[in-house]
Parts: C-alpha cells; sequence; structure tokens
C-alpha cells in the first residue's frame, strides 16, 4: 500500500516520495479490529474518505450495534479473517490487549507484504506491531487526542481534531514512507497529523489522559458539590465559568490562575478544607492536592509570592484526625 500519484492512500508499491494529501475515490480495503468506540469512528471516518471498510469484528451487543450504525456493509468476522480481507487493518483494542493479538495475528498467517497495519493505543508506538513488521507490513500508530463516544458526531468531531502519528524510526527503507502514510490518512479523515517520536508516546498519552479524564472528574466533583449543597441546576451553573477557564487555560498558560489560592487567602482556603473535611470527605483530599499544585505553579510564575504560598500551605495541611 502507498500513496497514490496525485496524493491519495492506494496500494503500497514503496515510492519514492509519497504526499501526505487526500484524494477522493474508494482505494483501500479497511477492515477493523475491533468495532468498539475508537475503531467505528475511524472505519467511519476513512470510509467517509472514500476507503471501503470490507470487515469488522464485533463480539458484544453494543459493538455489533455500533458496527450496524457506523459501518454499514462491513461484514462481521473474526479477527484474523478480518485482517486477511484488509489492506488497511485498524487494530483499535485496548492497550493491554494489543500486544497479544498482534503476535496472534502475526502466527496466523492473515498477514502479507505490503498491509498496512494501524494501531490506536496512545502510549505505544509501531514497536508493539514488531511481529506483524516481520511480514513486511507498514507499522503505523495513530491515536486521536479526542474523547470518543462510539457515536455518529465523533465522526464529525474529528474534523480539526490531532491525531499522534508514530511511525518506524531507524534503517527500514520504507521508515519514512510509514510516516507519510500515516499523516496522509489522517488528512483524510479531516484532522491535523502530529508527529510523536516512539520514545515520547508514553508521556504524550499520559498527557492527554490526565487533562481530558481528570477534567471529567474534577468537573463531576464540582458538581456533586454543588448539588451537595442544595444548588440546582448544577451544570448550569459550572457550564460558564469552566468554559471559561478553561479557554483562558488554553490562550494565557499559568496567568488565568485564579481564585483564593492565587490571591494568597489562606483564610478561605482553610474555611473550604473546614466545610470540605465535614461535608465531602471524598472530595477534600483532591482539593487539597490540586490546590497544591496550584500553589506551586502560581509561585514558580510569580504570582504568589512565597510568604503567601507558606500560609496557603500550611492552610492546605492535613486536618489532624481525633
Amino acid at each position: 500500500m502507498g500513496t497514490d500519484a496525485d496524493g491519495g492512500v492506494g496500494r503500497w508499491e514503496q515510492p519514492a516520495a509519497p504526499t501526505p494529501t487526500p484524494r477522493e475515490g474508494s482505494r483501500l480495503a479497511v477492515g477493523v479490529v475491533s468495532a468498539g468506540r475508537v475503531g467505528a469512528v475511524l472505519g467511519a471516518a476513512l470510509a467517509n474518505a472514500g476507503h471501503t471498510v470490507v470487515a469488522a469484528s464485533a463480539v458484544s451487543r453494543a459493538s455489533r450495534a455500533r458496527a450496524e450504525a457506523l459501518l454499514p456493509g462491513a461484514e462481521i468476522l473474526p479477527p484474523d479473517e478480518v485482517v486477511r480481507r484488509a489492506d488497511l487493518a485498524l487494530l483499535a483494542v485496548p492497550d493491554d490487549v494489543l500486544p497479544g493479538l498482534v503476535r496472534g495475528l502475526a502466527a496466523s498467517d492473515c498477514l502479507r507484504p505490503g498491509q498496512i497495519v494501524v494501531h490506536t493505543c496512545g502510549a505505544a508506538g509501531v514497536g508493539v506491531l514488531a511481529p506483524a513488521a516481520e511480514h513486511d507490513v507498514l507499522p503505523i500508530a495513530l491515536h486521536p487526542a479526542m474523547t470518543i463516544t462510539g457515536r455518529a458526531e465523533d465522526v464529525t468531531r474529528l474534523t480539526g481534531a490531532c491525531v499522534g502519528v508514530t511511525g518506524p524510526e531507524g534503517p527500514r527503507e520504507d521508515a519514512e514512507a510509514a510516516w507519510l502514510v500515516g499523516e496522509a490518512l489522517v488528512v483524510e479523515m479531516g484532522a491535523e497529523p502530529v508527529r510523536i517520536p516512539e520514545d515520547a508516546r508514553p508521556l504524550y498519552h499520559a498527557a492527554l489522559a490526565h487533562g481530558a479524564n481528570h477534567l471529567v472528574t474534577l468537573v463531576r466533583e464540582a458538581a456533586d458539590l454543588l448539588r451537595g449543597a442544595g444548588i440546582e441546576p448544577a451544570e448550569r451553573v459550572l457550564a460558564p465559568l469552566l468554559s471559561a477557564a478553561l479557554d483562558n487555560a488554553l490562550r494565557h498558560g499559568d496567568r488565568a490562575l485564579t481564585g483564593p489560592v492565587v490571591r494568597g487567602d489562606a483564610g478561605t482556603v482553610a474555611t473550604h478544607l473546614h466545610h470540605l473535611d465535614d461535608r465531602a470527605p471524598d472530595a477534600a483530599p483532591l482539593y487539597r492536592a490540586l490546590a497544591r499544585r496550584t500553589a506551586e505553579r502560581a509561585r514558580a510564575g510569580g504570582l504568589l509570592a512565597p510568604a503567601a504560598a507558606d500560609d496557603v500551605a500550611t492552610a492546605l495541611a492535613e486536618r489532624p484526625r481525633p
């Protein structure tokens, strides 16, 4: 598989200088293993780009329904049969499952030279695809920097999102071609490719998981605290505040910090913790941890004087247990 003369992704023939730009028209037979949230959405995005999803693996009722909704026409088959029929095998399985899946596929005689084999795990690069690469496939890691729920609207949300691309490094003749093919696939899906070196993948994924998943946890904790205080609708109260805070943080960095910690209002912080310890003890440790880190960032950025930072740290000290 490779890029067509006009830039689309087509059958690979060891091109000298493929160009990662999309074109219309059906070119690749895509197999999706499996039709989970990410696999179904990326498969649908590739179909929208003109490729054909010919097969998918789906075991659970939810994955079968997802395949029917997002991958119409795809035949439901076991993983090795999905890969055998594919020019582009999309391995969209949980991180811990991927190594065993790749070893199993490599041992099942379903891979062939020239296939594109893509996985979607965030923390892994192409090293995990080594057993498949021994069959002269083109190994690529693609990870969308986007929360995906497995619904049709995710295909639209993917447009304009960033996708981390990793290809092989070293002396392989087709190493750079893999990077370019990966970037071409991302562009065809309407997203923006970002090159992630192999050794940077774990930290890259940790950053995304820390930001996105813990943001959800933080928002839900704040909503629960409001409801615990009898304030409804909690989400309506939070939405403008949190939207502005996120926008300011992305635009202005640590200068977007506001609130009692950055102001050095240790008394207010102590009052917060007194009520949290009494009425929401499960939320208090998270408040303390994030407030400490906020104070550290504010102090390092010159937003919080050292003496005020010390006062805040004292207020954040664990409440003595009786």
